[in-house]
């Protein structure tokens, strides 16, 4: 069993009409992780939720709330996701022109920081940043939907940014978003991936199947 292995199921893919019901069953199922995907229809072809939402399911678990934030402009929305209960921010760093100070700002509120990187976005962008964040986020799909096919080169960019994190010397997640299921999470870990978001891979078939769902993501063996 892959212990070292983190799953962090993705509320996007939940029933949103019983969304409290739905984070605690994937806490009990043994969710490492409850993730948030927040959208506003701008910065990404979609729109989901806000702090007020956060707010209201934080009740319902006492797992980790990371907060995905792919929202443009970001700045004025952190403290507001802040005091809803977010652990976790991740922000893209395209969505704000100074996103140094973002990070210096996420953690002044006592909140580990977060930098997201598109799957056209270089990983030398945040070679400047490594001593601000905690989570290094890859997006293996182009972000904006669930359920969407994990693009192959992603692998090749999830290993840079290990050595960029090994070389750093600091406990830095390196997390992977998009299209992960069995097919695909067993090369995202031998990546360097240590923290899987999974949203169809999870939710699929109902709070019946949620532990064996998370089970067999953390079962893979990481060699």
């Amino acid at each position: 069993m892959a212990s070292n292995i983190k799953i962090a199921p993705s509320i996007l893919s939940a029933d949103f009409a019983r969304l409290g019901q739905e984070v605690a069953a994937i806490t009990e199922a043994g969710a490492d992780y409850i993730h948030v995907d927040v959208m506003d229809g701008h910065f990404v072809p979609n729109i989901t939720i806000g702090p007020d939402v956060v707010k209201a399911i934080r009740p319902h678990s006492d797992k980790i709330f990371d907060v995905h934030l792919m929202i443009e402009p970001v700045d004025p929305y952190i403290n507001a996701f802040a005091d809803a209960g977010a652990d976790i921010i991740t922000i893209h760093a395209e969505a704000t022109p100074h996103f140094h100070r973002t990070l210096q700002l996420i953690r002044s509120l006592g909140k580990k920081a977060g930098i997201s990187l598109n799957p056209g976005t270089p990983v030398n962008m945040i070679e400047n940043v490594m001593d601000l964040v905690d989570l290094i986020l890859i997006m293996s799909v182009n972000p904006g939907f669930g359920g969407q096919k994990f693009i192959p080169s992603s692998l090749e960019k999830i290993g840079k940014v290990r050595a960029m994190i090994e070389k750093e010397g600091r406990r830095i997640d390196l997390q992977v978003d998009g299209g992960i299921n069995i097919e695909t999470a067993q090369n995202v870990i031998d990546a360097g991936a240590d923290v899987l978001v999974a949203g169809t891979a999870t939710f699929a078939g109902g709070p019946d199947k949620y532990a064996e769902n998370i089970r067999a993501l953390r079962g893979i063996k990481k060699y």
